[in-house]
């Protein structure tokens, strides 16, 4: 029986980037030496499955006693459809956009959607950063760009956005594809694209707002893992993106929505929303704040992170339990995705 030693165990908390979708000397080196346990396909690629399949099966070929103590990783893909479809290419579907597959019915978005995921399980990559459960409210499409504006949601009410996110994800799940349920608590109503501006605020959603009835649908439709947004909620919480809001996590996601998966941050490695944040603080913020696992797009940031948990751990028994905590969250989906090595067993 392997055991995992704390580093290893920590380092289950992340998500590093493949720089130019494939597993190059830094992402290699970053795995020997800090134990990082997941990637992620950050570009998009149209080499096809076979050669998406060589990339992941050398990912996974670094699952050793040294690296992870034989723990498998999650290799995820943003597979969501239309303009936001990571991996093209021989043996993968044209996938349409979220507002086209809500106008399926969602029999049928479910069928699509563990064809589109055996595609996935066939590459190799066993995590979708999908689905969207983020509303648009009718007529702000062209105003709201993350979501609105590349046509990701399914609709423009909770309802129909609820009910084809949980479609798509036991389609997923069918296949054998872990989903997520994002961005928490919703960029339907935002104006600027967290991904690539400072500063995007929400004024208008509340702790109790219709428009979360998309997530709490996907919660009870057992979605795995929920991320958060990098926004800001003025009347949910001023001072703090959602991202590190003890409010947004701790009470509205895990107390009155009652999930209790991996709740997951956007990339905290190499975008705009957060610089302002030395990234020593970043990931140690987000788990004190009720978050379990950190996305990094790039492995300099990524490495500070952990640094940053590493040093916060050894001088805090507390954060010590939280980090515990989180890590047994993640190993908890590892298992059930059958990743650990018992888990065929």
């Amino acid at each position: 029986m392997n055991v995992l030693y704390e580093s290893q165990r920590n380092c289950q908390l992340f998500y590093l980037g493949l720089a130019g979708d494939r597993l190059g000397p830094a992402e290699i080196a970053a795995i020997r030496s800090d134990h990082f346990g997941s990637v992620w396909f950050v570009d998009k690629s149209s080499a096809g499955v076979s050669a998406i399949r060589g990339v992941t099966d050398a990912v996974q070929a670094l699952a050793t006693t040294r690296n992870t103590a034989g723990v498998g990783f999650y290799v995820a893909a943003n597979q969501e459809g239309g303009a936001i479809q990571s991996l093209a290419g021989p043996g993968f579907s044209t996938i349409p956009s979220a507002l086209q597959q809500g106008t399926l019915a969602p029999s049928t978005l479910q069928a699509d959607a563990k064809t589109w995921g055996k595609e996935l399980t066939a590459a190799g990559v066993n995590l979708d950063f999908a689905p969207v459960l983020d509303v648009v409210p009718p007529g702000m499409d062209a105003g709201n760009q993350p979501i609105g504006a590349l046509q990701r949601e399914y609709g423009h009410d909770p309802e129909t956005a609820g009910s084809h996110g949980a479609a798509f994800l036991r389609g997923m799940e069918r296949a054998g594809v872990t989903t997520t349920a994002k961005h928490f608590p919703g960029l339907g109503r935002v104006q600027g694209n967290t991904d690539f501006a400072a500063n995007v605020v929400d004024r208008v959603t509340t702790a109790h707002d219709p428009y979360l009835r998309s997530f709490a649908k996907a919660v009870m439709a057992g979605v795995p893992f929920v991320m958060v947004a990098l926004a800001t909620y003025t009347r949910i919480d001023a001072a703090h993106l959602a991202v590190f809001s003890p409010t947004v996590i701790g009470q509205m996601l895990r107390r009155d929505l009652h999930f209790d998966g991996v709740v997951i941050s956007d990339d905290l490695g190499a975008t705009t929303a957060v610089a302002s944040i030395p990234p020593s603080e970043r990931a140690a913020d987000f788990l004190e704040a009720g978050g379990d696992m950190v996305i990094s797009k790039t492995v300099e940031p990524a490495m500070a992170m952990y640094a940053g948990v590493r040093d916060r751990t050894d001088g805090d028994a507390s954060f010590r339990a939280v980090v515990d905590a989180a890590a047994l969250r993640v190993l908890a989906a590892k298992q059930a995705s059958g990743l650990l090595p018992c888990s065929a067993e």
